[in-house]
Formats: C-alpha cells, sequence, structure tokens
C-alpha cells in the first residue's frame, strides 16, 4: 500500500467514525421513540406509585390516598378514569427525551468502548475479562449520563405532566398548568419561574440514575447475549436478544429502581415561589435520607414492576 493511500485512509477515517456516531445516534434515537409509545402508560404508572404515599410511614397511608394498589390495577385506574389521554400523558414531550438519552446511550456506548480498548491496548476478543468488562461499565455509564445532562429538562417535563391526575390529585405535586402547555411554553414557564437552575432541578439524580442503568444494561446485553450464542450455541436470532433484553432488564431495574424514584421525586416537587427551593428535598442526599427514614426501604422500590414492563 503506497504512503498516499494510507494517508488518504487517515483523513477519512475520523469522518467516518464521526458519521458512524451520528447515525448510531439517530438510529437509537427512532428505535426508543417507537418503543416509548407501547411502553408510556407503563411509564405513567410507575410514575405515580414512586410518588403515591410520598413521606407517609408506610402502613399508614389512608385507602382515600391509595388508589393505587399495585402495576396492573393501576394502569385500569388510569384508563377508566382519564382515558388513553391519560395513559399517554407526557407521550410528545418523550420522544425528545428518548433522543435525547438512548441516542447517546446508543450512538456513544461503541465509540467510548473501541476508544478505551484501544488506549488500554485491551483485547475486545476476552469479552469475559474483567478488564473488557469493567470498560463496558464506564462506556454505559458515561453514555447514558451525557444523555441525562442533555436530556434532563425534558425529563422534568413529562414528569410533571406524568404525576397529574385530574381525579386524584393527592399523588405528588399536581403540576396543572404543565399539562396544558407546548414543551417550549413549559419550557419558558419554569426558566421565569425557577430560573436556569429550575430547568436541571433534579439533573444530579437523574446523572446517578442514567449512569448506574447504562452502566448495568449495555455490559450485561452484550455478555449475555455472547454467553447464550458462544458457550450455550443459541442461534443469533430475535428470540435470542429478546431472552437476552428480558433477563437485563431485571439486573437494570434491581440497580436503577432506587435511583429512578429518587429522581422522580426530585423533578416532581413543588418549588418555593420566593426561594426557588425544593418544597420537600435539598437534593438526592435529603431525598433518600428522608425516604429510608420514613418509608423504608421498600419505598426505594416503588413501582419496580411497571419500570420494568416498562424498560423489559
Amino acid at each position: 500500500m503506497s504512503t498516499s493511500t494510507k494517508q488518504q485512509q487517515k483523513k477519512i477515517s475520523p469522518i467516518n467514525k464521526t458519521k458512524e456516531t451520528a447515525i448510531g445516534f439517530i438510529i437509537g434515537g427512532l428505535a426508543a421513540c417507537g418503543a416509548v409509545t407501547f411502553t408510556n402508560p407503563w411509564e405513567v404508572v410507575k410514575t405515580r406509585l414512586q410518588l403515591q404515599g410520598e413521606l407517609v410511614r408506610a402502613g399508614t397511608l389512608s385507602e382515600s390516598a391509595r388508589p393505587y394498589h399495585n402495576s396492573f390495577q393501576a394502569l385500569k385506574v388510569v384508563f377508566q378514569h382519564e382515558g388513553i389521554r391519560g395513559a399517554q400523558r407526557g407521550l410528545s414531550v418523550a420522544y425528545f427525551y428518548q433522543i435525547c438519552l438512548n441516542g447517546s446511550r446508543l450512538g456513544l456506548y461503541e465509540p467510548v468502548f473501541n476508544q478505551t480498548v484501544n488506549v488500554f491496548g485491551l483485547n475486545k476478543a476476552e469479552s469475559n475479562s474483567g478488564s473488557i468488562l469493567a470498560v463496558g461499565v464506564f462506556s454505559g455509564a458515561l453514555a447514558g449520563i451525557v444523555g441525562a445532562v442533555l436530556g434532563s429538562p425534558l425529563y422534568l417535563i413529562k414528569t410533571r405532566r406524568q404525576s397529574y391526575s385530574p381525579v386524584f390529585k393527592s399523588i405528588g405535586y399536581q403540576h396543572e398548568s404543565m399539562n396544558k402547555a407546548s414543551i417550549l411554553s413549559s419550557l419558558k414557564q419554569i426558566y421565569k419561574a425557577e430560573g436556569f437552575r429550575g430547568l436541571y432541578r433534579g439533573a444530579d439524580a437523574a446523572m446517578v440514575r442514567a449512569g448506574v442503568g447504562s452502566a448495568v444494561q449495555m455490559p450485561t446485553y452484550m455478555i449475555g447475549k455472547d454467553i447464550l450464542v458462544d458457550r450455550f450455541a443459541f442461534p443469533d436470532t430475535v428470540g435470542t436478544h429478546f431472552t437476552t433484553s428480558m433477563f437485563t432488564g431485571v439486573l437494570v431495574c434491581l440497580a436503577m429502581n432506587p435511583f429512578d424514584v429518587i429522581s422522580t421525586r426530585m423533578y416532581n416537587q413543588g418549588v418555593d415561589p420566593k426561594t426557588g427551593k425544593g418544597l420537600l428535598y435539598n437534593g438526592p442526599v435529603d431525598c433518600f435520607v428522608k425516604l429510608i427514614k420514613i418509608e423504608g426501604v421498600r419505598g426505594l422500590y416503588k413501582g419496580f414492576l411497571a419500570h420494568y414492563l416498562r424498560i423489559g
């Protein structure tokens, strides 16, 4: 190979990598949008179950303040009282959020993974080695955190829309105006009332949530699929990918649900109009401490089944 040909490849390579990353970002985002159309009702249920009984000691919540008993019953109640519109609250903003979050997670994971492997001179063929697993966890977490930062203002609006119920107004703080305004108007409304900092209220909790979820999801999916295909001779088919995805979903929910509950409550809490501070929590750590103290460990796993059905 001539010197000029090698120089051309060096010039083209970065462009191709950038193009591949951009394509991965777009495909990842579009795929997530297609999925969220069908799973959004579970997201609504999850949000409301996580907010139901907020900072109320377990076992002391009255029946009238507990309209949702489990994920399936909650979905039925939402449809009965609010119809399809209620079950799909926040869907429009969820589309844009998914493009930011999953576009970043799927579009950035492989480039970050490959670059890290090359920097440390690792062998990607050794998929079960501790080093490759660590790189997978790091790449997944970084991609997830980037997506969470990009999409945090959108997730804020989505959570506040999904928590709103015209029937059961005791479930979390009710942001009624968010359900009557467009996405852009909602962003302007938050900025006007809470400032730039308000747009990123709860972003710190979301970063941990997305980082943990991505760190678990991406490497366990890849390793799980490799084990089924290489060790157990499963065919590389849709069925194998589905099985791997379902198993990965359990691990992701176990690791992610506590941070998801904290994130939901940080986003949805009311804000003092004078100070701009949250009415219930000063930050994720304060939220965690209060939740554990009053609701116990079970409070961290509220909405677990709905969460699994949403991502599984």
